[in-house]
Parts: structure tokens; C-alpha cells; sequence
């Protein structure tokens, strides 16, 4: 077996700190683990992509480290929810935060950029 580069050992390290960091809080575990499995498929060439994904990961450990996280929770799109065009601004099926529970933020659109860009 060939030995693993530094940026490998970095992100098996972040998996560690984060499967510890996470053990007591409701949902951290599995979603710690889905989502390095959702990325597992990178290849090796893609070092931005890791890299982006081993910055936000790091952010996401000092959240849960952070003492008034109790739980870790993920916003998943509703199955069978169909992507719109990109020109429509109403949205169809509202994002839920998992457990059935609309967000607050439902239906409030960020506002656009002016055409001038500021």
C-alpha cells in the first residue's frame, strides 16, 4: 500500500476530531459520516475540492466543540422535490430541516444584485 500524502492525513484526522467532537449529540455521528461518504468518490486530483471541503469541515468541528452545540443538523431537500429553472424565483416544495419542521426563513428570498453590480 502506498503512503498516504499530508493532505490525506489531514482529512482522515478532521474525520477522527470530528466523529470524537460529535459523539453525545443527536444526528452528528451519521451526518459526520454521510457526508465523507457523500465526498469519498473525489479524485485525488481534485486538491481544490478537498481542500474547500477540509476548510469547511474544519469550521463545522469548531461549531461542535463550541459548548452550546447539542445537536448537529443538516438542511436536506424533500424527496421528489424537482429543481426549478433557473430564471423562476418561487420556490415549489419548501426546504425542511429534516424533521418535518418548516425553516423560518421559508419563502424569503435574498435580495437581487442591482444591474449597475453594487
Amino acid at each position: 500500500m502506498s503512503r498516504l500524502s499530508r493532505l490525506q492525513r489531514q482529512v482522515l484526522s478532521l474525520y477522527r476530531e470530528l466523529l470524537r467532537a460529535g459523539r453525545g449529540k443527536p444526528g452528528a455521528e451519521a451526518r459526520v459520516r454521510a457526508e465523507f461518504r457523500q465526498h469519498a468518490c473525489l479524485p485525488r486530483s481534485d486538491v481544490l475540492r478537498i481542500e474547500y471541503l477540509y476548510r469547511r469541515g474544519r469550521r463545522q468541528l469548531q461549531l461542535l466543540r463550541d459548548g452550546h452545540a447539542t445537536a448537529m443538523g443538516a438542511f436536506v431537500r424533500p424527496r421528489g422535490a424537482i429543481e426549478e429553472p433557473s430564471g423562476a424565483r418561487a420556490r415549489k416544495a419548501p426546504l425542511e430541516d429534516g424533521d418535518g419542521t418548516r425553516s423560518p426563513l421559508d419563502g424569503v428570498e435574498s435580495p437581487g444584485t442591482p444591474p449597475n453590480g453594487r
